[in-house]
């Protein structure tokens, strides 16, 4: 079975949510027998060169990219408002990416092309004008949700405005192009309630975040106790956001509970006020090199998400390596899991206060909770399972 993947950016190295999910699936299709070919755009903030990269899933794959550049400018923005397109997903679309991916429709036949998230669908014309494959779109989140919530917690009365009128134009998008797919892969059930809501008529079924579970081994003698980290994607505001919040609100009473308890932060892109919270109990490390021996080394992941849409994929990470987390209701979105019993979720200051409390008095607690969440991860995100699910589709797509 031949199969191109079309992403926003090039999925390697994964070291992020969105790179892993796509890296996982090309691992896990590739292991079933399949023959992949990636087609990536190539942003020019996180441009990747692939003579660079050195991957065994990179190997064993056709890969090509188009540079773009998805910068946000002034002068387009504003221009932008007098059009009828989003401007979140217009700036994904160039000319170049368009003719490079014709050549490559004409060149080669597919018998499935799934299209990574909203901001590559604007290429979906190119694809049925050059290709009779059946297409696949795989929401990794409601875009636009992320960007309404954003408007609704935003003091600035302009900004806020014009947050939630990029809400309506990404709504209105995801909207007009739903139904022009052969099946949809949705990432979690509420994701999925969200799509039917749009007016879905075509056949969606959820398929959650993939992990290979032999990548996350657990060695608890190198688990310092007590820590608390928090690992992610620093220049996506939900996680600043959220981290604000924490560090504000929450931060300055827990420092209090324990004069040898040590807060983490690490991910890649730290915004440089982040460094200013520094002190004895807080370090804030940046880009980590290896984020399974980082999360390996800490005790309690604490994940307090305000806004966003999706399943958060470092949340799954945690959970494989036996992490107690403490999330927002937000954060712990989509992921089958039940506070108190694989999770433990926080809403407020004063629950994350008396959650973080427990595990310190009790370490048997977060302990517990820790082998319930890789319990959990088994059962429903290992690799094999989810792509095997996916390949069942392809082929039932293939044959009717």
């Amino acid at each position: 079975m031949k199969i191109l993947l079309i992403t926003k950016r090039v999925p390697f190295p994964p070291n992020s949510g969105y790179p892993i999910v796509v890296y996982n699936t090309m691992k896990g299709l590739l292991q079933l027998g399949a023959d992949i070919t990636l087609f990536s755009l190539n942003p020019l903030n996180a441009r990747l060169e692939l003579e660079d990269v050195s991957d065994p899933v990179f190997d064993q794959i056709k890969a090509c990219t188009q540079d773009i550049d998805t910068g946000v400018n002034v002068w387009s923005a504003f221009f932008n408002i007098f059009t009828n397109e989003s401007y979140n997903v217009s700036r994904y679309f160039t000319e170049d990416a368009a003719r490079q991916l014709e050549n490559l429709l004409r060149e080669n036949t597919f018998d499935i092309i799934q299209f990574e998230g909203l901001f590559v669908v604007p290429y979906l014309d190119v694809v049925k004008a050059n290709s009779n494959a059946k297409l696949i779109y795989r929401a990794h989140n409601i875009e636009f949700t992320m960007w309404e919530r954003l408007s609704y917690s935003e003091s600035f009365l302009m900004r806020r405005k014009y947050l939630a009128f990029l809400a309506q134009r990404l709504k209105a998008y995801e909207t007009e192009q739903i139904n022009r797919f052969h099946h949809i892969f949705a990432i979690s059930e509420p994701d999925r309630q969200s799509i039917i809501k749009f007016g879905c008529e075509i056949p969606m079924t959820v398929f959650p975040v993939a992990i290979d579970l032999e990548k996350y081994s657990v060695d608890k003698s190198k688990t310092s106790f007590p820590t608390l980290f928090h690992l992610g994607a620093m220049d996506w505001r939900p996680n600043q956001e959220g981290l604000e919040w924490f560090l504000d609100d929450i931060w300055p009473d827990i420092e209090k509970l324990n004069k040898d308890l040590r807060f983490y932060i690490a991910g890649k892109n730290m915004q440089k006020h982040f460094f200013e919270y520094d002190s004895d109990n807080l370090i804030v490390e940046g880009e980590v090199f290896d984020a399974v021996e980082f999360m390996n080394s800490k005790a309690i992941m604490i994940v307090p998400l305000i806004s966003g849409t999706g399943m958060r994929v470092k949340i799954i990470e945690g959970m494989a390596m036996k992490k107690c987390i403490i999330a927002t209701t937000n954060a712990a979105e989509g992921i089958n899991c039940r506070h108190g019993h694989d999770i433990l979720i926080a809403d407020s200051a004063d629950e994350f206060y008396r959650s973080i409390l427990q595990c310190i008095i009790n370490p048997k607690r977060w302990m517990e909770i820790g082998e319930n969440a890789r319990t959990t991860v088994e059962r429903d995100h290992a690799i094999d399972l989810v792509v095997g699910g996916m390949l069942n589709i392809y082929k039932d797509l293939i044959n009717n």
